[in-house]
């Protein structure tokens, strides 16, 4: 701690050593406070800063004060009560991750300093993805809060989630009835700060609506400024197919006139593969339009999914678990079935490249082909097996480097983990994003990674007091050291940690230092509705948990 220094000059001898005596104690007791008034809460000197927009880094001080950046070129030598030496190191905005599933985690009495994320440098990360949603909303936003959090928090309204409560698993169209109540339903998640629609139009229930349902629902967010966020309805040849299922992306932009955003954008199998430059062609046609569509993207060849949403068609799945079953088992059913789940294994890239990934199957670490020598049955029967044993994750081989590469370089494809249980980009994305991209491929410059890490998703999604490092802003800050930050886990260690976060602050409170997560939970559970940015209040004062 940097301390004022009192000198007592031109006073009577017999008084001096008092009050030197007196102050010396004063100064001792109240020195946290004449910091916190003359100074700042941290000082981070010596660092090369990456600012969170394309630009060259620069060798500056950032200064934080009630866990807001208050300077970016600081003194040096100012007062503070806690002093980072960033020598050597590289000094960033804390990630944001647009597409996790760590809600669970966050909920947790154990895993909710959410180490996962922190270790890759990732300070906030959205929740409710792939039309999930967030269930029991208000229950849910007053327990993280209340318990507290180790990052920021933003939220999804889903669409699944919702039209479930309407509608259950139901393969038809709402009626008005049911309609309306899910525009109500969706305008109250808004209200309550959701950052948009999330949508997976690939999973039961949300494969079973219309476009012109999605574009109904989206128009309610785009009323609160919100993004609609999806996984598509196709990223293979299931269904309608990949390019048509990006048509109908650009279609509810279109007829929402709201902002779009594509999760975890691939081309998944080889029917598809070398569409990427399709895809490409189209967004960037939409955008020229004055569309606003954007993607994430994780490093990896492997997509992660349940079992059964890979292999089990989607009308077999309809209406509940129970009915599932019960299709599987009608025998005038049986030969359809096992057609639609052969064609589906071949577009998974065949029983090889299917790897269990649940921690809790005893199949775990195994591929299809493997269980099914193990069982002694064929592949499908096999599969429909460990449906029933619980339906584990599964990671599926099926994505080729040239459209990953090809995708990963667009100006507006930002990072995205799509971190779920039992795949290592839950634990390792933006290490190896910077490894395979900027160090190992050179595909962009270290800026455009930080930028596609933290600026773009701010900018995206309207998280004005986040994503960049001036004042104003939330300190949400990553220090590196960018020779150790690399990725450990794989897909037989996948929950290891990544290392070469040195330091990391969010809103302004330590919550890894000298490589040590310090166990502080002071994350925002973000309200869209009520962030404030440059003195104007487009939402709340910011939830100190």
């Amino acid at each position: 701690m940097r301390k004022a220094i009192y000198t007592f000059v031109d006073r009577p001898k017999r008084y001096g050593q008092f009050l030197v005596f007196i102050l010396s104690i004063v100064t001792a007791c109240s020195s946290s406070n004449e910091d916190a008034t003359a100074g700042y809460d941290v000082l981070i000197v010596n660092g090369l800063v990456y600012d969170g927009s394309r630009s060259p880094a620069r060798r500056t001080n950032i200064g934080i004060s009630d866990g807001r950046i208050a300077s970016i070129d600081a003194e040096p030598d100012s007062m503070a009560k806690r002093v980072i030496d960033a020598s050597g190191q590289v000094v960033m905005p804390g990630f944001i991750d647009p597409h996790t599933h760590a809600l669970n985690d966050l909920l947790s009495d154990e895993n909710n300093v959410n180490a996962n994320y922190l270790m890759q440098g990732v300070t906030t990360v959205f929740v409710g993805s792939d039309g999930g949603g967030i269930p029991e909303l208000d229950a849910t936003l007053e327990r993280m809060t209340a318990q507290g959090i180790g990052t920021n928090a933003a939220f999804f309204a889903g669409h699944g989630d919702i039209r479930e409560r309407v509608m259950g698993l139901a393969n038809r169209a709402p009626t008005i009835q049911e309609l309306e109540r899910m525009l109500a339903l969706l305008e109250e998640q808004m209200k309550a700060g959701a950052v948009g629609l999330s949508t997976g139009l690939y999973y039961t229930p949300g494969s079973f609506s219309t476009t012109d349902e999605v574009i109904a629902l989206a128009k309610v967010a785009a009323g609160f400024g919100g993004v609609y966020d999806t996984h598509m309805r196709d990223e293979s040849s299931y269904s309608v197919g990949l390019l048509a299922s990006v048509e109908e992306v650009i279609r509810i932009a279109e007829g929402a006139d709201i902002p779009v955003h594509i999760s975890h954008l691939k081309a998944l199998g080889k029917d598809v593969w070398g569409q990427s430059g399709d895809i490409i062609a189209m967004v960037d046609e939409a955008n020229e339009r004055g569309l606003k569509v954007s993607a994430n993207q994780y490093p990896y060849r492997a997509s992660g999914t349940r079992f059964s949403a890979t292999l089990i068609p989607d009308w077999v799945r309809a209406d509940s678990t129970a009915r599932m079953f019960e299709r599987l088992e009608n025998a005038d059913l049986k030969d359809r079935i096992r057609a639609e789940m052969k064609e589906n294994l071949r577009r998974r890239g065949g029983a090889e490249a299917m790897l269990v990934t649940g921690a809790e199957s005893q199949w775990r670490g195994m591929t299809l082909a493997e269980i099914a020598a193990d069982l002694d049955d064929d592949e499908l029967d096999a599969a429909i097996k460990v449906v029933r044993a619980g339906d584990p994750s599964i990671a599926s081989f099926v994505m080729n480097i040239p459209d990953i590469e090809a995708i990963a370089i667009q100006e507006w494809v930002m990072t995205g983990s799509d971190g779920s249980a039992g795949h290592p980009r839950k634990y390792a994305t933006y290490p190896k994003a910077y490894q395979d991209m900027v160090v190992a491929g050179a595909l962009f410059p270290i800026e455009q990674f930080v930028y596609r890490s933290s600026g773009l998703v701010a900018d995206t999604f309207g998280l004005c007091n986040r994503g960049y490092l001036e004042p104003g802003r939330q300190a949400d800050i990553v220090i590196l050291d960018l020779e150790r930050y690399l990725p450990v886990a794989d897909f037989q260690k996948p929950t290891e940690l990544a290392t070469g976060v040195v330091h990391a602050l969010v809103n302004g409170v330590p919550v890894v230092a000298d490589g040590l997560l310090t166990g502080a939970l002071p994350g925002d559970v973000i309200d869209r509705q009520n962030i404030e940015c440059g003195g104007r209040k487009q939402s709340r004062s910011r939830l100190l948990l």
